[in-house]
């Protein structure tokens, strides 16, 4: 039952003090008892207490002590009174506890389970109850319907007395259905169109994946933000006295959606006036133009704006003032509708690095931390040093978190660098299995340390046995050889895998080398010796091989080739880009001993761009070509397109040319993928992903192939804990007659391959 807490027990302790009579000043205490108290000891409220046996009674401190037992805060109502005794009196403070609440249960709650309403409620267990608790309660529960989409979820707290001083509360819930956001309207709308300024918005309407994606879930702090995400949108697009209304939610007719109506007044589309600088310059007014977004004439945005603040912050800041200010003075011109802009530089002093200090590394040594650095130890600060610190500690994959902050030195010109990280586990043991549809279903067995002792050191030592290939590998790299910028590293490895016309096993070892001349730009370099095995022919394929054993050879032979690499990576972040490219270019020869001969260029290059919300785009072209040197290409070694690393929706190694049913191969290549991914369950690290991919391979001397094909199609990306995982749709758009299925082929793969 809901009644007025306390009134019972207040009434009965009022009654209980109405026979102690009111004390005089001056009498002795002979001692002093606590009444009243069930849970609260008395040598705890005695300790808040003063007057002491043996002192005089003296109503200012009794008075004192009534506050000093008030502050304990368990108590609602505390009185004090004396009793008569030889030579003195008995000094009596008379409490009433608080209640409790003892225990705290819900009616009616099918769609959250109990233990998620708990979460931060106020109202808790063996707590002192209160009212404005119970209320913050209700709403805070009403509030975790409301996100979960149950907009009439009525919820009645009812508090049940057990005993004087102890509370049963219990919520009574009705859920009701649950009710998403049918329509967004906009009222006052005409520079965009509806559809494009719900796209700006967090909130979106209802639709048939909402189930999925929780699209049309109301929530109310988010769609207050989304007004703010619509006046920034405006103010990045020229509309700088843009004024956007509260949306305004009310529930449908029908009850069964809810209409959100956000109001807007636009005002006039600003473009850029005259851009001037002002103060420290130390650059040329060129260099300065050439780097910001903002241009004379365009658009007027707010973002550029900020974007160039830091630009010039950063470009001062390179120059070695770490405290560089930069002011924008805008000044709209209402009838010219531009706005001009002055930007002040105040560089401030020089400022250098006193010292480094790397936390958190307990086992990466200190050295393998400190060499990612760009800033050093009594050199100028340098913004891009600063942020490049960050970028290439996170890229080596030793470190789940990498916070590069700086605080002041020992004196105002200097700064000292605190770089606090978070290690993760860069060991593993694995022992697993995969399928891809190249090399069928696949079980794995791996030892892998990416900083072993932590000194930086890559080593491996992994199987992986499958229906269609076998490999087994060994290998150690270091990045930074007898601590310099070389990359020197050896592998052993044996692989075998079933191809369509033949099986091939490969034995080899490999030497590798590579130095950085930038952050950005590396050189590689490798040397690799095979044992190569061509076994277990088709019929066409040993057919052929009786009449030119040359070009469809059998048995064994021998490998020894050279290869290098210049690569350029850009990239944000190398393990997931978002932005940036990656460039390379290869050449492979072999013919320094062995039997295979053959010289081998690729050019590979792709690059990513980050869209509107969440969207990443990626361009990737690849050229290559392959050449006789002094005898045959060996038919493995020519290119072959097809499956989910090339074409998709067209079968693995089939797109190539075909001589009477024989898969034999191209010496040139060109493919490419343009793909935009985007996240379908962020929390889980899931993405989905569409694509188009064009390409060919084909002999002969024409710098295109006589036609091209394409495909398009869409997937789902996941870093499972078992390793990467790919789950891909192709659908051929020029299929090749009795080879390609017209409604395309999933591509899968699952797990990391050795």
């Amino acid at each position: 039952m809901t009644f007025y807490p306390y009134l019972t027990s207040a009434l009965i302790v009022a009654l209980l003090l109405a026979d102690h009579p009111a004390f005089a000043d001056g009498e002795k205490v002979n001692e002093v008892v606590v009444r009243g108290n069930r849970r609260v000891e008395a040598s705890a409220i005695l300790s808040a207490v003063s007057i002491k046996a043996g002192d005089r009674l003296d109503s200012s401190s009794t008075d004192r002590d009534i506050r000093a037992i008030f502050k304990l805060g368990q108590f609602q109502d505390v009185q004090v009174s004396s009793e008569p005794s030889s030579d003195g009196v008995v000094l009596v403070f008379s409490v009433i506890e608080k209640p409790i609440v003892r225990n705290v249960s819900f009616i009616g709650n099918k769609e959250i389970k109990q233990e998620k309403l708990l979460e931060g409620l106020a109202v808790r267990r063996n707590s002192i109850f209160a009212q404005k608790d119970l209320v913050t309660s209700v709403a805070k529960l009403k509030k975790q319907y409301l996100d979960e989409g149950y907009y009439l979820v009525e919820i009645e707290p009812m508090v049940e007395q057990r005993s004087p001083t102890e509370y049963q509360i219990t919520f009574r819930i009705n859920e009701g259905n649950k009710i998403r956001i049918g329509e967004i309207n906009f009222e006052g709308v005409s520079a965009f169109s509806a559809r494009k300024l719900r796209g700006v918005m967090e909130t979106k309407e209802e639709w048939f994946m909402s189930w999925l994606t929780g699209a049309g879930t109301y929530k109310e702090e988010v769609l207050r933000n989304d007004a703010l995400l619509l006046a920034d949108f405006y103010a990045n697009n020229g509309y700088i006295q843009v004024k956007v209304g509260e949306p305004v939610v009310k529930l449908a007719d029908d009850k069964e959606s809810l209409l959100v109506q956000i109001s807007v007044t636009e005002g006039d589309q600003f473009r850029v006036g005259e851009i001037s600088f002002k103060g420290d310059i130390l650059y040329t007014e060129k260099e300065i133009r050439e780097n910001l977004k903002t241009e004379q004439g365009e658009v007027f945005s707010r973002a550029n704006l900020r974007a160039d603040i830091s630009t010039l912050t950063d470009m001062t800041a390179d120059k070695g003032y770490a405290f560089s200010n930069v002011m924008p003075d805008t000044n709209p011109d209402p009838e010219k509708k531009l706005v001009n802009i002055a930007f002040d530089i105040d560089k401030g002093e020089l400022v250098y690095i006193e010292r480094i200090s790397i936390m958190g590394n307990s086992k990466t040594r200190d050295k393998v931390a400190r060499r990612e650095m760009r800033l050093m130890e009594g050199e100028l600060y340098s913004s891009t040093g600063f942020k490049r610190s960050k970028q290439n500690l996170m890229n080596t994959g030793y470190f789940e978190e990498a916070n590069v902050s700086t605080a002041k030195g020992s004196s105002s010109n200097k700064l000292n660098v605190n770089v606090d990280l978070k290690e993760k586990a860069t060991g593993a043991f694995t022992i697993g299995g995969g399928y891809s549809s190249l090399d069928g279903l696949i079980f794995q067995g791996s030892v892998s340390q990416s900083n072993f002792m932590g000194l930086g050191l890559k080593a491996n030592l992994a199987a992986a046995i499958g229906g269609k290939s076998n490999t087994y590998s060994i290998g150690l790299t270091d990045p930074y050889f007898m601590d310099s910028k070389w990359t020197l590293g050896v592998d052993i490895y044996r692989n075998e895998r079933d191809y369509t016309d033949y099986s091939r096993r490969l034995t080899g070892g490999d030497i590798k080398a590579g130095y950085p001349l930038t952050d950005f730009i590396g050189l590689f370099g490798m040397y690799k010796y095979e044992i190569k095995d061509i076994y277990n022919p088709t019929f066409n394929y040993l057919y052929w091989n009786e009449l030119d054993s040359v070009n469809y050879p059998l048995n064994q032979t021998t490998t020894s080739s050279i290869y290098a690499s210049l690569t350029n990576n850009t990239t944000d972040f190398r393990f997931d880009p978002s932005s940036g490219m990656v460039n390379t270019l290869s050449v492979e020869y072999a013919g320094l001993g062995g039997n295979n001969k053959y010289l081998r260029e690729i050019m590979d290059n792709t690059i990513y761009y980050p869209l509107w919300w969440k969207l990443v785009g990626s361009a990737k072209f690849a050229l290559g070509a392959v050449q006789q040197v002094g005898s045959i290409i060996p038919i493995d070694e020519k290119f072959y397109l097809g499956g989910i690393g090339t074409l998709r929706g067209y079968a693995a190694r089939t797109v190539c040319p075909i001589k009477d049913g024989l898969y034999v191969g191209g010496e040139r290549e060109m493919f490419g993928n343009l793909e935009i991914k985007f996240p379908l369950l962020q929390e889980f690290g899931v993405k989905g992903v569409t694509f188009f991919d064009y390409g060919n391979s084909w002999s002969g001397d024409n710098i295109m192939p006589d036609k091209m094909l394409l495909s398009y199609g869409v997937g789902i990306r996941w870093a499972s804990p078992m390793g990467p995982l790919r789950l891909e749709y192709g659908i051929p758009v020029n299929p090749r007659p009795g080879i390609d299925n017209k409604s395309g082929r999933f591509e899968f793969a699952i797990g990391s391959l050795f």
